[in-house]
């Protein structure tokens, strides 16, 4: 169980501290909800805190696993499918699973078919919103602010 303080993510959403724990009423049933500040766009969420296991929630990586992720993005190769719709479906269902090394995967692989042949719309917004949830989740983890967070991912990408 988590309490106020902890850092977690929120698959889809990214991760952000735990601010508070409040109470909720909802169709009529009154439940205690994680009030989640995230640090990319300052916004907040309210996560049910009985369905935490359902929805993926986890703790921040420490700063090893977050140097794993950050070296599959300094992988050259790109190991996507070719049809853009199933591609999206792949990358879609590893954002869902809200794995770092997943997220690092459709960072890399996004960005990289976008300067070898550029993206589509939705792609692009795919490929933007990885790259919010991989920030939030270095910002946690590193202690930094989000334009230092970026600048450690674009660095990652030099050539």
């Amino acid at each position: 169980m988590f309490k106020i303080g902890d850092k977690i993510v929120y698959p889809m959403h990214g991760a952000g501290i735990i601010e508070g724990i409040e109470e909720k009423e909802i169709l009529g049933e009154t439940l205690p909800y994680f009030v989640l500040k995230l640090p990319v766009g300052s916004m907040k969420i309210m996560v049910p805190v009985n369905n935490c296991s359902d929805l993926g929630i986890r703790p921040i990586v420490s700063n090893e696993e977050l140097e794993k992720a950050l070296d599959i993005l300094q992988e050259c190769q790109n190991d996507m499918e070719s049809n853009w719709n199933r591609r999206y479906r792949e990358n879609l269902e590893k954002l869902k699973t809200g794995d770092i090394m997943d997220i690092a995967e459709v960072v890399k692989d996004l960005y990289i078919m976008d300067k070898e042949k550029g993206l589509s719309t939705g792609e692009k917004k795919m490929l933007n919103n990885a790259k919010q949830i991989l920030i939030s989740e270095i910002v946690l983890v590193r202690d930094m602010d989000n334009e230092e967070a970026e600048a450690l991912i674009k660095d990652c990408f030099k050539e």
